[in-house]
């Protein structure tokens, strides 16, 4: 399957060190070598990168390690095809305006029945899964609220329940944004980490680097990486549970909506160690 990586910060931060790793598995460390792509919320705008080719051979992936973007949410994505064809059509992320504002999404998993999900607004381009339910999940939340609600709970709630019910259709781990929250819902794996003062040191998985974050940082600095699985091999990652939605805003989590199931439970979200 795919994997997902994404951040949120309370500053402008580049996202090099911990893509630098995400790459490798585009086609070196790893299988997925259907695509990547890369998307960043900067000043109040929006760009992002995306090409059909292994993220690991490819000289754009290279150049944003290179090229220090920096910015308060990211979401990038490295693909291994199972529905649609290989091409920039079906790379993720996708992106759709509502209220005012780009909403951006990258999808892990596979779907099934995905072609009978209604369409309320919203039309892909490719023809994949992951943008199908990306269409339907806008549409139903634009269905919903005409316009932002005033107090954003609500919201939250029905894109839970919007989560919830494209589970049932298969695996469904989602990251989203507006660019001003990182959504990140579970479905199987994803996995996160917040790095704040005191800094320490941090070492790749998937490559030969390391970082010291105190030469990097200021004592005031949140960031919190998110991902399928954890991208380094000396730090703790908390792991979320499947039907978990966590809604992130300037590093910090703002909001954690679980499932009936959990609730029933009690579950606990477990620590991870990458190895």
């Amino acid at each position: 399957m795919c994997e997902l990586l994404g951040m949120s910060a309370n500053v402008p931060t580049d996202i090099c060190f911990s893509f630098t790793g995400f790459l490798h598995r585009g086609g070196g460390t790893g299988p997925h070598r259907d695509g990547w792509g890369i998307a960043f919320y900067e000043q109040g705008g929006y760009r992002d990168f995306r090409d059909p080719h292994p993220s690991v051979d490819s000289p754009i992936a290279r150049m944003i390690c290179e090229y220090p973007i920096k910015s308060h949410v990211v979401i990038s994505h490295i693909r291994q095809a199972n529905v649609g064809q290989v091409r920039l059509a079906n790379t993720h992320p996708f992106t759709r305006e509502m209220w005012g504002r780009q909403w951006s999404c990258a999808h892990n998993g596979q779907l099934s029945g995905w072609q009978e999900l209604p369409l309320a607004f919203y039309r892909p381009v490719g023809d994949t899964d992951s943008e199908h339910a990306f269409c339907f999940l806008m549409g139903e939340l634009r269905r919903r609220f005409s316009e932002p609600p005033a107090s954003p709970e609500p919201m939250w709630q029905y894109l839970h329940e919007l989560c919830e019910r494209l589970r049932g259709l298969g695996v469904f781990n989602l990251l989203l944004s507006d660019g001003i929250y990182l959504y990140a819902y579970c479905a199987t794996k994803l996995a996160h980490i917040t790095r704040r003062a005191p800094f320490g040191k941090a070492r790749l998985s998937d490559a030969e680097l390391s970082v010291n974050f105190v030469e990097h940082t200021t004592p005031n600095d949140i960031v919190s990486v998110l991902a399928t699985e954890p991208l380094t091999d000396n730090e703790r990652w908390v792991r979320m549970t499947p039907g978990e939605l966590l809604v992130w805003r300037a590093g910090e989590i703002q909001a954690r909506l679980e499932s009936d199931e959990q609730q029933r439970h009690g579950d606990k979200t477990p620590e991870a160690r990458s190895s």
